[in-house]
């Protein structure tokens, strides 16, 4: 088993080789990036191709990696929904977003916002739901590398997450979204790679995918129960509320859609969709055969060794695979897919950091604390400025992320805490966005308080519910709230205190500018003139 005592050299090195890698990418691109522009958006010079591997890249995360392996392997088919959910949200974003967001935006969610209600409490509620989002997501991405690092190199928990927030921040604060970008595709490339092998792995070991799923069953507890809904969400409106949150939430992320602002046109970003949900797909499809695998060979004995949350099952299936604890093939298989994995988080909160550190220097900083417009906003020492704070504020939100993680503790299950993510985006952001690109009528005052009332309801609702209050000598919810994911009710009251914002307010005169974003969105005629300073 995996234990946190001396250094494993075999571990260390290979992390070492793609550390160095992801470091000399950033090098290279912080010869490149220079202007807003380049920060933001990697100059708008990604294909359609790399798009879709770097989208690949931000979303296979550590959640998909570590937690949802950890969790059908916990609670089998309640686990293995995560895996639907995550997979089926892409459809959302390919319908509704994706095209749109290129043709309508600049380089944040709240430049589509912006674009059509007043500015400033536009951009100031939107910087709030990318922020509210950003937290929780950081926080998964962190605890899973802790967990992660800590018994594969005999380092404490606390020294782990620090170490990922270091490496985090020098993507960010020296390559921009070009590093970034291609940290995603170098990751994705390995992570899809590891996958694969393991997984072919599995089914070889087990016989095959009928053999997996009944060797599965007669290796848990609980028997057929294993294979059937209720052993993690034994209440179906939650199991509900956790689809409404997943599917709807990857259009609200604000990571993920700040990505259609590297490509270069539309139809680019239509095509990193298509290959993205390609490659998640394959990847999702592999992560349920890792799961139910780590249940057939591991059994019931690596309940244990797989910690709190399950986040170690993939890693002890990779080391029981590669022939057992303290042989030469299972410490370096096991040392392979832990660095695979650590490259997968490292890619992540970079990809997290720049989006939240947008929030803060583009929305906040430079659109309404310094009220930057027209020629003024996009003047060189404007640029360099924005740039600046960007990177200031990027230290800032990597701080505070290792603070809350290590104050968090290792037992979280990643998955677990990214579906919370999912249900404030699911609240907060794509109620207004969505709104924002296809309501003629609605209007600032309902996008603030669409915005404010899905963050309230979705975090005050997680905070009272029974995954916050958990112990043998816990009576549950102080008042009473059984559901563990608030998306059913949060993600309505987002969409109705938009409407309400809106019919209840005196505001009007934003049906020009929704005709002119509507166009824009739709045929692309304007959105170069919109980023070169409309």
């Amino acid at each position: 088993m995996i234990l946190a005592a001396d250094l494993n050299e075999t571990a260390l090195s290979i992390f070492a080789v793609v550390v160095a890698i992801t470091l000399v990418i950033t090098y290279w691109a912080s010869k490149r990036t220079s202007t807003a522009t380049e920060f933001w958006a990697a100059g708008r010079s990604i294909t359609g191709v790399q798009n879709g591997f770097a989208i690949a890249g931000d979303y296979m995360s550590a959640a998909s990696f570590l937690g949802i392996a950890g969790l059908i392997f916990l609670f089998g088919f309640d686990g293995f929904l995560y895996s639907v959910g995550f997979l089926v949200a892409f459809l959302t974003v390919l319908f509704l977003l994706a095209e749109r967001m290129r043709n309508g935006g600049k380089f944040t969610i709240a430049d589509v916002l912006a674009f059509r209600l007043n500015e400033r409490p536009a951009r100031a509620a939107a910087a709030l739901g990318t922020l509210s989002v950003v937290a929780f997501y950081l926080i998964a991405q962190m605890v899973g590398a802790g967990v992660l690092l800590q018994p594969l190199t005999g380092l404490g928990f606390e020294v782990s997450v620090i170490i990922t927030g270091v490496f985090m921040l020098c993507y960010v604060v020296f390559g921009g979204m070009l590093a970034t970008t291609w940290v995603q595709i170098v990751k994705a490339g390995l992570l899809l790679t590891a996958t694969t092998v393991l997984a072919i792995m599995v089914l070889v070991e087990v016989g095959g995918p009928i053999d997996l799923f009944n060797e599965a069953r007669d290796a848990s507890p609980e028997g057929a129960a294993y294979l059937a809904p209720g052993l993690q969400y034994t209440n179906p409106i939650d199991t509900v509320s956790l689809g409404l949150g997943l599917v709807l939430g990857t259009a609200g992320l604000p990571h993920i859609l700040m990505r259609f602002f590297t490509v270069p046109d539309a139809k680019a970003a239509r095509s990193s969709v298509v290959w993205a949900v390609f490659l998640i797909g394959a990847f999702y499809l592999m992560t349920t055969a890792l799961g139910f695998g780590a249940r057939a060979i591991l059994g019931e004995d690596g309940v244990a060794a797989a910690g709190t949350g399950g986040n170690l099952a993939a890693p002890l299936l990779a080391e029981d695979l590669g022939g057992g604890a303290g042989t030469v093939g299972g410490d370096l298989f096991l040392a392979i897919i832990a660095a695979v994995a650590f490259a997968t988080i490292l890619a992540v909160v970079a990809g997290l950091v720049i989006s939240a550190s947008g929030a803060v220097a583009h929305d906040v900083w430079s659109n309404i604390i310094r009220k930057r417009t027209g020629e003024d906003a996009h003047s060189p020492e404007a640029e360099r400025e924005e740039v600046w704070v960007a990177r200031i504020a990027a230290v800032g939100i990597g701080i505070i992320a290792i603070a809350i993680a290590l104050i968090g503790g290792s037992g979280l299950n990643v998955s677990f805490m990214v579906g919370l993510a999912f249900a404030v985006a699911a609240s907060a952001n794509f109620p207004a966005l969505l709104l924002a690109l296809t309501w003629r009528r609605f209007n600032t005052t309902g996008a603030v308080c669409g915005v404010v009332v899905g963050v309230v309801s979705s975090i005050g609702l997680i905070i009272v519910s029974p995954g916050v209050w958990p112990g043998p000598d816990s009576e549950g919810s102080p008042v009473g709230w059984e559901l563990k994911n608030p998306g059913i009710v949060s993600i309505p009251l987002g969409f109705l205190a938009c409407w309400l914002g809106t019919v209840l307010s005196s505001e009007r005169g934003n049906e020009r500018t929704f005709h002119e974003l509507n166009v824009r969105a739709e045929t692309g005629l304007g959105a170069e003139r919109a980023i070169a300073g409309h």
